[in-house]
C-alpha cells in the first residue's frame, strides 16, 4: 500500500485534538458511555458504534438531547506541516491516515457525481482517550466511530494496537484503511439517507443494525476497487493488502468478538454481522466496485 510520492494531501480534513486531553461534554450534554462496560464488550459495537445516535435512541446512556455545536479547533495543528505529499504518507501513520482520508472522500465525491448528487466531505478527528461530539462524550472504548449530528469520523490510534493484541488482526497499514473506510461507509450512509431503514431494529442476526453494517464493509470494498483512480496511489492494493482487510473484518465479527469476551455465541445480540459475513461483503464491495451491490437491506445477508 505505497502513495504515490507526488500525490498532494489535504490535511485539512483531518483534525488532531490529542494535546488537548479528554474533552468536555459540549454545553446541554451531560457525560455518557456506552452501556457496555470495559474495553471488551464495547468492541462488540467497534467499527459500527460508527452511529452513536441510532435515530432517537442513543447508544450513549444519559445525556439530553443534543443542541447547538461548534466542534472544538484543531489543538495540534502540525498536520498540516508534515502531512503534504504522498510520500510523507509512507513514512507517518498520521499522515497515512490523512491520505487515506483524502482518498476515500475523493472517490466518493466521484461517485456522487457519477450519479448527479453531491458529495459533502466529513472532518476525521483524532483524539486521545475521550472526546466531546455532538452525540455525546465518548472515550476510547468504543473504538473509531462516526457521529451522524456533527457527520464527523473519530479516531483514537491506539484502537489498532488493541485490535491486534486483543483480536488478533495484524495492525497493518490496511488494516487501518478498512476500518477508516467503513466509518465513512457510515458517512455515505448519512447523505443517503439509508439510517432510517434501521429504526429501533438494533439487535439480531438479520437486524436493520447488522445490515447497516455490513453496507459500510461493502462500501468499504468498493473504495478499496477504485482506489487507485483517486490519484494517491501508487498502484493498486496487492492481496497482502487486501488479507489485512479481510482479517480485520474476520476479527470483529460479532460471533468472533462474543466467543472471545465470554466463551459462547448469541446471535439475538448481534449488531454488526458475522465474521464470514463482514467479510463476504467487503469481497463483494472490492470485487465490483459497485456501490450499487451493496444492499443488504433486501433478502439475506
Amino acid at each position: 500500500m505505497d502513495f504515490r510520492d507526488d500525490a498532494e494531501l489535504d490535511p485539512s480534513q483531518v483534525e488532531d485534538s490529542r494535546a488537548a486531553g479528554p474533552g468536555r461534554p459540549p454545553r446541554g450534554m451531560s457525560g455518557c458511555v456506552l452501556p457496555i462496560g470495559g474495553r471488551g464488550g464495547c468492541l462488540m459495537l467497534v467499527l459500527g458504534v460508527g452511529v452513536l445516535l441510532l435515530f432517537g435512541q442513543p447508544l450513549f446512556s444519559g445525556f439530553s438531547q443534543p443542541g447547538p455545536y461548534k466542534p472544538p479547533p484543531p489543538t495540534e495543528g502540525n498536520l498540516a506541516e508534515r502531512c503534504k505529499l504522498g510520500s510523507d504518507a509512507d513514512q507517518s501513520e498520521d499522515c497515512r491516515i490523512v491520505g487515506i482520508v483524502n482518498s476515500i472522500q475523493g472517490y466518493w465525491k466521484q461517485a456522487f457525481a457519477g450519479r448527479h448528487r453531491t458529495y459533502q466531505p466529513a472532518k476525521t478527528q483524532l483524539f486521545r482517550s475521550a472526546v466531546s461530539t455532538a452525540c455525546g462524550k465518548a472515550n476510547s472504548s468504543v473504538g473509531p466511530f462516526y457521529c451522524p449530528v456533527d457527520r464527523r469520523v473519530y479516531l483514537d490510534l491506539s484502537f489498532f494496537n488493541e485490535l491486534q493484541s486483543q483480536f488478533g488482526a495484524e495492525n497493518g497499514p490496511f488494516a487501518q484503511a478498512y476500518v477508516v473506510a467503513h466509518e465513512y461507509g457510515h458517512h455515505v450512509q448519512n447523505l443517503l439517507g439509508t439510517m432510517r431503514k434501521v429504526g429501533a431494529d438494533r439487535h439480531g442476526a438479520t437486524s436493520g443494525a447488522v445490515r447497516l453494517e455490513l453496507q459500510a464493509d461493502c462500501y468499504a470494498g468498493v473504495w478499496a476497487h477504485n482506489a487507485v483512480r483517486t490519484g494517491f496511489y501508487a498502484a493498486p492494493f496487492t492481496p497482502q493488502d487486501i488479507g489485512q482487510a479481510l482479517q480485520a473484518a474476520a476479527a470483529v465479527g460479532d460471533d468472533n468478538i462474543q466467543e472471545r469476551t465470554q466463551g459462547y455465541v448469541t446471535p439475538d445480540g448481534f449488531t454488526h454481522g458475522t465474521s464470514q459475513q463482514r467479510v463476504t461483503w467487503f469481497t463483494t464491495g472490492y470485487q465490483s466496485g459497485n456501490p450499487g451491490r451493496c444492499d443488504t437491506f433486501t433478502g439475506s445477508i
